[in-house]
Parts: C-alpha cells; structure tokens; sequence
C-alpha cells in the first residue's frame, strides 16, 4: 500500500523552515542535501548563491509519516507559489497533542482560518497558514466519528 508524505517547497527559507518544523515535531532530520553537494554537471550549472539551498531534506514525523521538502530556484525557472489547493493535515490522538501542533505550527501565523477549537465534526480542529506559508490542518475526531 502506498503512503502519502507531505513535500513543501520554498523561496529560499527551507532550512529555516525546516529547523522550526524540527522543533515543533520534536524529531530529527532523516536527511538533509544542499544543491551545491550535487556532482557538477555542465548543464545544470548552480550559481554560487543558490549552492546553500536546499535541494531535498527529510523530517520523520513518525514511523509512517514523512515531511519534505526543497527550495525553489529561480536560477532554474522555479517559483513557489502560494495558494489554498492543498493543506498538510494532522490528524492526532489527542486532544493535547493536537493543542501541542496548534500551539507551536501556528506561531506567527500569516492567516489563521480556524483557530482550534469543538466542531461537528472533531473534538479539536483548525485551520491556518504557517509563517513560511504553508497550510496546516490539525484534527482530532475524538468521540465525533461517524
């Protein structure tokens, strides 16, 4: 059966991203590649600022669950841009754990949809845009299952 893992792109601001993301999931990374670690290839020249950014780098969120992610380089016609056609959904054990996500991903948040609260559906549920711009979900059904 396949997984599903969640891969976010930047604008430059990965490996800060990643490093608060490090904290708020309390793991380590599985690995971490910059573009200038890349062997030299006369077709893909990688201009001297872009050598430092991230070309992949990998966050164990669990034993099943993995997020990733890369910069986007403009060097190479590649732009991140923003929007609401995908959320990052966590979907937690418990009422703690979710209040624990909400708590640090939602620091400095840029838009907050759905502050974490009771729902019809969810014990717990919010909805927002983190600082680096990216769209979290955070669920915890509790006794609202259907």
């Amino acid at each position: 059966m396949a997984k599903v893992h969640a891969y976010l792109n930047f604008n430059g601001n990965c490996e800060e991203a990643f490093n608060f993301y490090k904290k708020v999931f309390k793991t380590e990374f599985t690995g971490m590649y910059r573009f200038g670690d890349m062997p030299a290839d006369p077709n893909a020249t990688i201009p001297d600022g872009d050598k430092d950014k991230i070309m992949h780098v990998g966050l164990a969120i669990n034993a099943h669950t993995y997020l990733m992610g890369s910069d986007c380089l403009e060097s190479f016609g590649q732009k991140v841009t923003s929007g609401n056609s995908m959320f990052t959904m966590l979907d937690v054990e418990s009422i703690e754990e979710a209040q624990e996500l909400y708590e640090g991903l939602s620091t400095n948040a840029q838009n907050m949809e759905m502050e974490l609260g009771e729902t019809f559906f969810a014990e717990r549920f919010a909805s927002f845009i983190d600082q680096f711009g990216i769209a979290w979900m955070i669920h915890f059904e509790g006794n609202k299952k259907m």
